[in-house]
């Protein structure tokens, strides 16, 4: 990609109302467009972040047995009271009217609609168990939309539904689901603790979330460096663990996923019933797991960033290098051997900008590996990582190997 095609804009001054570093940083390189409170336009830097992150969990998924599948954003209002949420759900519906007067809801969430659909679908236990997940837009009515991508009012949701015969069979998936958020956060490249939490409005018999330390961040855990146990502030009131008993650590940290141990919450409500082996009518037992991919692209900006911009993961970079031409017919040379092999490069062909101005922008965009072609490098192209001050000379070829 030549730089000076890009569609992107960055800025010296963050949005006055920004609060966060990701906020901060995504939009003066140019990934964010704010049209309205909560309401964000991924640009085609953040798409291609978007799309990683996209790709990371559907592979996870598909890993997990998960069908990939598409539910509608318009939810029927007779849906939501037949589990009486209509009315309960925090924060409130975005409702909307059709043409005959009937109330429908953007979905904030779909536990209804699966329900519905898979008690059209499953009678038997031969038909359990079922893993079925989308990503798909989601409307949060939220009062107050701050922080950028991390408190929005429509957003991209990964949700995948677990469907089983039993409490036993759903432990076992949901620890399934465990591994599986882990190694997102791990490709990913941020650490995320996975504690104890409180259910909230999507309600069950358990439930996990996925933090990320960050000191700017909106939530508080409790975390025992002894044993690891962590548990969401809002359920754990003591100061000592209970689980070794040393002291309770105070930090920080941002939800990056959360899942659920839905049980037979909604299946009962809804009369989503299966036949057991001795052909009795028994309620599915369910399971929620939930990440939004916006949150987790703002999240990772939040841990992963220094006073000169971003520093991207390699698994979820835009791009795998940022070539930096001060000497564009040696720069067009090294462009054609990178891309040639493969290698995804933003190749900075301006020329009616400083080096300074090339060197500034590319630290701000944060891409892993920036090299940089001049008269100075002669035949070879200076490489230096992101995250790193070293600079080292080399040949194309060796960079082909190494990237």
């Amino acid at each position: 990609m030549l730089q000076s095609n890009l569609f992107y804009k960055t800025t010296k001054q963050p949005p006055k109302d920004a609060e966060t570093i990701s906020h901060k940083l995504l939009v003066q390189a140019g990934f964010i467009d704010q049209l309205a409170a909560g309401i964000y336009t991924l640009l085609p830097l953040a798409f291609r972040v978007y799309k990683k992150i996209e790709d990371i969990i559907r592979d996870e998924m598909n890993k997990a047995s998960g069908q990939e599948f598409s539910m509608p954003t318009l939810q029927p209002k007779k849906l939501w009271q037949e589990t009486g949420r209509w009315n309960t759900i925090d924060p409130p519906l975005f409702i909307t009217k059709d043409r005959h007067k009937k109330e429908l809801a953007l979905g904030p969430t779909h536990e209804e609609v699966i329900t519905k659909l898979v008690r059209e679908h499953v009678s038997s236990y031969k038909n359990l168990p079922l893993y079925l997940y989308q990503i798909q837009n989601k409307f949060r009515n939220e009062m107050r939309s701050t922080g950028g991508l991390l408190r929005v009012r429509e957003f991209m949701m990964k949700d995948l539904y677990s469907f089983h015969t039993d409490e036993k069979d759903l432990d076992k998936y949901y620890n399934i689901m465990l591994r599986a958020y882990q190694s997102i956060y791990k490709r990913c490249g941020v650490k995320a603790v996975n504690v104890e939490a409180s259910s909230g409005s999507i309600g069950g018999e358990e439930s996990q979330e996925f933090m990320v330390l960050a000191e700017n961040g909106e939530d508080t855990i409790k975390l025992c460096q002894k044993c690891g146990y962590a548990g969401n502030i809002e359920i754990v009131k003591v100061k000592i663990c209970p689980k070794c008993r040393a002291k309770l650590d105070k930090k920080k940290a941002i939800e990056a996923g959360h899942i659920f141990k839905l049980g037979t919450m909604y299946s009962e409500k809804m009369k989503a019933l299966y036949k057991d082996i001795n052909g009795n009518n028994k309620p599915i037992v369910m399971g929620c797991y939930g990440i939004g991919l916006g949150r987790l692209l703002a999240t990772i900006v939040e841990a992963s960033n220094d006073e000169k911009g971003i520093i991207w993961p390699k698994e979820v970079a835009p791009f795998q290098a940022h070539l930096i031409s001060l000497d564009n017919k040696k720069a067009q040379a090294v462009y054609s051997k990178l891309t040639g092999a493969g290698i995804d490069v933003l190749y900075d062909d301006r020329e009616d900008v400083s080096a300074g101005q090339k060197f500034a922008e590319a630290d701000l965009i944060g891409i892993p590996t920036r090299l940089v072609v001049s008269d100075k490098t002669g035949d070879r192209v200076e490489i230096k990582n992101r995250d790193n001050k070293k600079t080292e000379l080399i040949s194309p070829e060796e960079i082909i190997k190494k990237l």
